[in-house]
């Protein structure tokens, strides 16, 4: 019997869209507002979705503290009230876009969560606009 559980989280990051290796006429006219050389932000809004069996012994498919403080841990304290293309190192050679985020939040977390659960990442950069990762 799988069940899954989420936690959900909010953290604010500056960003800009850009692709190196092109002109900034390209730049502009394929990232739009987001290549703003001064940057620009958003306020992120984080689901984390951990779906397995339920532990007979807790009746927990994951310890909610456990997983908000791996999140804290590894995203918050990381991304949060940053500049994601100055001030990490995850997106200094990687475009920070709501796609590349996602999967950089899921390998953070990834490796930190037992195997035997499947993790989902949802990230919604505006209220109209969130990726998935991984979309099985």
């Amino acid at each position: 019997m799988k069940v899954a559980v989420f936690r959900k989280e909010h953290f604010n990051a500056a960003h800009r869209l850009n692709n190196p290796n092109w002109s900034e006429e390209k730049n502009q006219k394929v990232f739009g507002k987001c290549n703003n050389p001064n940057f620009h932000g958003h306020n992120y809004e984080l689901i984390v979705k951990v779906t397995g069996e339920v532990n007979p012994e807790t009746g927990y498919v994951m310890d909610m503290k456990e997983l908000s403080d791996l999140i804290k841990e590894r995203v918050l304290d990381r991304f949060d009230h940053k500049n994601l293309n100055l001030d990490t190192s995850e997106f200094s050679e990687l475009n920070p876009t709501a796609e590349n985020i996602a999967i950089v939040i899921f390998n953070l977390l990834r490796d930190k969560i037992d195997s035997n659960k499947d993790l989902k990442i949802k990230l919604y950069e505006t209220e109209r606009n969130y990726v998935e990762y991984p979309t099985e």
